[in-house]
């Protein structure tokens, strides 16, 4: 009998340590998910709008090579351009289990209330170069995009300060191409004012495409029977469309037109003489920063932003915003080419060797 019981308590013993081992163990597996701060790898998720664009594919790279020295996965996804598509992608990195989600927005406020059901499972949302707009965001990594649209505006009247402009906007749905056309007509109003500028034209291309722009650049020409004297163009794609559209008008390198992103085909240009300038992006600082932005709120700590916000229809974003550079044929080589961003004999690839400066 003694020893009956003996082995009943021994078997009730034996079930408490089994009991207490599953408690901790579960414990220890739920502190993994919900904080990347002790051993788990973290994971990073990244939502793109559309890695179709040159841009992007710079961004995805250099992200990924700082993500992964600071010892983290990453998880990306691409919309190519829609709205329904980035929702269901978010939601997927979400159920994997993504530690941070990192989203470039196709349209800032469609996507807004992906902030809501990261939150709800835990996961901070970090905007990587456009807002997402009437959320609660946690933070936000760009540049000064109005900024952008004032370097844009300036090298325009700077080389042609009188006469017909036309307005050529990027796409309506992102919160950037706004902001740059504020800082444009921060530079342009003024010479409205006094007479000497007359804008003829203002439209918006979808999705930012090379196509839409060419489309609205041969009805601007159309309607104002060729009289177009500059050309304000958001980035190089747009920049790009209408060229063509200049070009088949025997107009090109005649009409000023500004451009962003310091892609190959705009810097090409550039030199070459058919667009006026770029704006050249670190993209090197911001995906090294977005990077080390993500990891940080993976693993709760604070994000430095000296004060600087955003504010996105709801609230105030805490902010990082990087500093964008004008660029010209005269200082192509000294920024884009010095930086590793684009190749000098890719950039001079159709300016014959006696018209190169020199390497």
């Amino acid at each position: 009998m003694k020893s009956k019981k003996m082995v009943k308590l021994l078997g009730l013993a034996l079930s408490g340590v089994l009991i207490f081992s599953a408690l901790t163990g579960c414990g220890a597996k739920k502190d993994a998910q919900t904080s990347a701060g002790g051993d788990k790898k973290i994971k990073i998720g990244v939502s793109f709008d559309d890695l179709r664009l040159e841009r992007w594919q710079h961004d995805k790279e250099i992200f990924e090579e700082q993500a992964k020295k600071l010892g983290a996965d990453v998880v990306f996804q691409s919309a190519n351009g829609d709205d329904p598509t980035q929702m269901s992608q978010c939601e997927n990195l979400i159920s994997q289990g993504v530690n941070v989600l990192v989203i470039i927005p196709h349209n800032g406020e469609s996507i807004a209330p992906i902030v809501e059901e990261a939150h709800q499972n835990k996961i901070k949302v970090l905007s990587y170069d456009r807002l997402i707009t009437n959320s609660d965001l946690d933070d936000y990594v760009s540049f000064d995009n109005v900024k952008v649209g004032e370097l844009q505006a300036k090298a325009i009247v700077d080389k042609t300060p009188k006469g017909n402009y036309f307005m050529m906007g990027g796409s309506p749905t992102d919160n950037n191409a706004k902001l740059f056309r504020q800082g444009q007509m921060n530079i342009i109003k003024p010479y409205v004012d006094k007479g000497d500028i007359k804008i003829i034209g203002d439209q918006w291309a979808k999705d930012w495409l090379a196509e839409e722009a060419l489309k609205i650049m041969e009805n601007a020409l159309t309607a104002n029977n060729n009289k177009i004297d500059a050309v304000v163009a958001s980035n190089d794609s747009t920049a790009g469309g209408a060229i063509q559209a200049l070009q088949a008008q025997n107009l090109a390198g005649k009409v000023s037109i500004s451009g962003q992103d310091a892609d190959l085909a705009g810097c090409q240009r550039v030199v070459e003489g058919t667009q006026t300038m770029t704006v050249y992006k670190p993209i090197k600082d911001i995906a090294t920063k977005a990077a080390e932005m993500a990891v940080k709120m993976a693993k709760g700590e604070e994000i430095q932003t000296n004060g600087t916000v955003t504010n996105n229809g709801q609230k105030d974003v805490p902010s990082v915003l990087l500093t964008p550079i004008a660029v010209t044929a005269d200082n192509m080589k000294d920024t884009v080419i010095k930086d590793g961003f684009q190749k000098f004999d890719d950039v001079y690839k159709n300016v014959p060797e006696d018209k190169r400066p020199s390497k």
